[in-house]
């Protein structure tokens, strides 16, 4: 036979083989065939996501909370509960944050730090124009400003003002946040500003999404800050 031919079918066999070695291995969540046993739910998940709550954070324990937060647990917690994810769906996640981010521990420069990630990775020059000087009005350098302005590497920036702007560029540009990630910015916060940072991440980006949609202008003497693509 062709020396040629053989190398191409060995080739060939070597692919397949570890094709089929990789469907056959992958325990990844989305790629079970559903329904699935408790054991291989739980098998299929990350290293990092709960078994009981399905995600990074574990169920909230009900003695930690307030007695509004009880009362929201139990109901959640209740057969009568008519909410989609129950005890692990988005409400109950907030159970973790303070509840009300009017008595938020975030700090007005982190929260400033994130409305301008939000901006940013929105193309939004109206929320951005406006908010860069509250920024530096409390206390966010310059220097860490341009990084997101610019879209500029990381490096030197503080660990945890890095962590908040990788968080943010995850969220917007793929959709997901790695471990890596994930375990970093909750290193800097801990559970309950982590949970209030999303918080005040989904609030900018709901602003963000009415000043696209109206085709905000900004006033004739106001210069835009941000640019645009």
């Amino acid at each position: 036979m062709n020396h040629s031919i053989k190398l191409s079918i060995i080739l060939l066999g070597v692919i397949s083989f570890h094709s089929y070695s990789f469907a056959q291995s992958s325990t990844d969540y989305y790629s079970l065939s559903w329904p699935v046993t408790a054991e291989e739910y739980a098998a299929s998940l990350p290293d990092d996501v709960y078994t009981d709550s399905g995600s990074r954070l574990p169920i909230v324990n009900r003695d930690e909370l307030d007695e509004g937060g009880k009362v929201f647990y139990d109901n959640r917690r209740s057969p009568r509960d008519r909410s989609l994810g129950g005890i692990r769906g988005p409400g109950s996640v907030r159970l973790h944050g303070s509840g009300d981010l009017s008595k938020s521990n975030v700090d007005k420069r982190t929260q400033e730090l994130a409305r301008l990630v939000v901006s940013r990775e929105m193309d939004q020059p109206f929320e951005w124009t406006l908010h860069e000087p509250v920024a530096v009005a409390n206390g966010l350098e310059l220097e860490i400003i341009d990084v997101i302005r610019y879209r500029k590497s990381l490096d030197g920036v503080p660990d945890r003002e890095a962590s908040i702007i990788q968080l943010g560029r995850e969220i917007f540009q793929n959709h997901k946040v790695s471990p890596e990630t994930f375990a970093n910015v909750l290193k800097h916060l801990g559970k309950r500003d982590l949970i209030d940072l999303c918080g005040y991440m989904g609030n900018y980006t709901t602003t963000a999404i009415l000043l696209h949609t109206i085709d905000a202008h900004l006033a004739y003497d106001r210069e835009p800050l941000l640019p645009l693509p």
